[in-house]
């Protein structure tokens, strides 16, 4: 490549990737800010089912993304790559803006949570038709020999997008109180999306078409019918399974584990300190991000699989031991107190809703010898008319932890970080490479986004339900492990598709897809999914969000792909 190509494609990856890491952070401020959005948009007589609702919203967002790549993806491959990603791009941005509108479920009720529900899937369609186009785009303009190394910057934009969103958040944080911040000062990253988009749109509107699709348009050879073309005939539609189940499934739940469960483990289930979590994937982030690059060059030399399938067996094998380590890492378990600096405090005062009503809070302040300092604040209503059933305590805990734990566990995300970048480095390569121009847009943003959206999207409510159930309501938890149960679902669903993604081709094997495709769905309907539903109706919402999503959304994708997979295998359609 000479100078004035690399030139050329530095720009193009330039204009592109500040477009797709502006997407991002508008789909993952949700997210980030899903404690707080948990008490503005739901009703509080629960938190728990109030942050599973949060979770459940914010996965709606990602499973809704193969909607988005089906739509964008064919308008991508009818009409051009450029002006299909700005049109996602403004969709984007405006539901982010809108979402920072929205007022609290105090002010209109129920309708708070319906308007940011929609405005959510508004930005999962967007997602969906955002991420083929950008990956098209670069890899249409990249030399086949350096396809990996290229591409793989736009693999970062997702990290990085999540990495800005951060420090938007602290900024904002240090920038007022926090009661201020809870109030509505949290509102502000939403809005800040708006002068983001507008720069990004206008850098856009400079680029070119690619080459490939303008030479393909020119010659008559794009495709009339993508969706038809990429799904409907077997020829290219086994490849699309290939890209799910060996692929992309395993990388989106490695992708958000290393991500968002890491983040949410931390302020949830360890009690850190919630800035000191922000600092904490931030400094992971800025390590771990140009690993995305050295693993995409790296897969221009000795292939893409190799890479992505190591990343995948490692962190199944290290995920329980990481995260043990985090949770003896960051709690009090460990630690010993300084009994005569540890304080509890109460104090009572009328419920300014219901004045007969009383509302005491505790304020618990611990110091240990290591310079770990705790401070809970627990809220607890009692009610004037004894026969109502008074809501859940609301508890308010944080660590602040020294400086050795801090940086062990910056490490021990790092790592996971790692992990991510193995499997999100090459892959944007890996899928491009596998389809044609004329339906190559619509082709790998399916796979792409039902393993992300669908199986990584699921990642944190699915693992936090997990987690949830392992530890129980009473004082002593039901497993003694129950901080680890989560992990379970990325182990599960990684250790699958490693599997598919090494012996997928083998027509023996054919078999045993079929049967796991028939024993996983009988499992899962029978053992999880209606046992969790019927719980549901009998009144537990956090069993009924669950059962759902395993009887309407994991269910049917995972066994309708592994019996179509198996039966194309034995039928030696992977010969052919």
């Amino acid at each position: 490549m000479d100078s004035k190509e690399a030139k050329g494609i530095k720009s193009v990856i330039a204009a592109s990737s500040v477009g797709t890491m502006i997407e991002w952070y508008d789909f993952y401020i949700f997210g980030s800010l899903a404690p707080i959005i948990a008490t503005k948009f739901f009703p509080q007589d629960n938190p728990t089912a109030a942050l599973l609702s949060t979770l459940a919203t914010f996965a709606a967002g990602f499973v809704v993304r193969p909607f988005g790549a089906l739509f964008f993806g064919r308008l991508g491959d009818i009409v051009g790559r450029k002006y299909t990603f700005m049109m996602t791009l403004l969709l984007m941005g405006g539901a982010t803006f809108l979402i920072g509108c929205v007022p609290s479920y105090e002010q209109i009720g129920f309708l708070a949570p319906m308007i940011v529900l929609i405005l959510r899937l508004l930005q999962g369609l967007a997602l969906g038709g955002e991420y083929g186009g950008a990956a098209t785009y670069v890899a249409e303009h990249s030399p086949d020999n350096e396809r990996g190394f290229w591409t793989s910057w736009i693999q970062t934009t997702a990290t990085l997008g999540l990495f800005v969103s951060l420090i938007v958040i602290m900024i904002t944080k240090k920038s007022m109180d926090d009661v201020t911040f809870k109030d509505w000062g949290w509102r502000i990253p939403f809005w800040v999306s708006i002068l983001m988009v507008g720069l990004s749109y206008v850098i856009r509107r400079k680029m070119h078409e690619s080459p490939l699709f303008a030479k393909a348009k020119s010659e008559g050879k794009t495709s009339t019918n993508p969706i038809k073309e990429s799904f409907g005939h077997r020829l290219n539609f086994k490849y699309v399974l290939l890209a799910l189940l060996g692929a992309t499934m395993g990388q989106g739940v490695i992708w958000y584990t290393g991500h968002y469960y890491a983040m949410n483990f931390l302020k949830t289930d360890c009690k850190v300190d919630s800035f000191m979590v922000e600092e904490i994937m931030t400094w992971a982030f800025v390590f771990g991000t140009p690993f995305f690059v050295v693993f995409g060059w790296l897969s221009d030399k000795i292939g893409r699989k190799r890479i992505m399938l190591a990343g995948m067996l490692i962190a199944i094998f290290s995920y329980f031991s990481i995260y043990k380590a985090m949770y003896n890492t960051a709690t009090n378990i460990n630690r010993t107190e300084i009994v005569e600096k540890s304080t509890s405090v109460d104090t009572k005062a009328a419920d300014t809703k219901n004045p007969l009503d009383t509302i005491i809070t505790t304020k618990i302040h611990k110091e240990y010898t290591d310079g770990t300092v705790f401070d809970e604040t627990i809220k607890t209503t009692i009610l004037a008319d004894k026969t109502l059933k008074a809501p859940q305590p609301k508890k308010d805990a944080s660590n602040k932890l020294p400086s050795d734990a801090y940086w062990k566990l910056i490490f021990l995300v790092f790592v996971q970080v790692l992990f991510v970048t193995m499997v999100y480095g090459p892959i944007a390569a890996f899928l491009v490479e596998m389809f044609p121009v004329k339906i190559r847009y619509t082709s790998m943003s399916l796979p792409y986004h039902i393993g992300n959206g669908v199986f990584g999207g699921l990642m944190p409510a699915v693992a936090t339900y997990l987690t949830i159930t392992a530890k129980g309501t009473g004082t002593t938890p039901l497993n003694p492990d129950w901080y680890l149960q989560g992990i379970w679902y990325p182990i599960i669903i990684a250790g699958v598709c490693f599997v598919i993604g090494l012996f997928y081709i083998e027509k023996y094997l054919g078999v045993i897809w079929i049967v796991l495709g028939l024993f996983a769905g009988y499992f899962s309907i029978t053992s999880v999914g209606l046992p969790k539903f019927q719980s549901g109706l009998a009144g537990n919402t956090s069993d009924m969000v669950f059962g759902i999503i395993m009887l309407i959304i994991l269910t049917p994708i995972i066994v309708g792909a592994l019996l179509t997979f198996g039966y194309y295998a034995v039928t030696d359609e992977y010969d052919q």
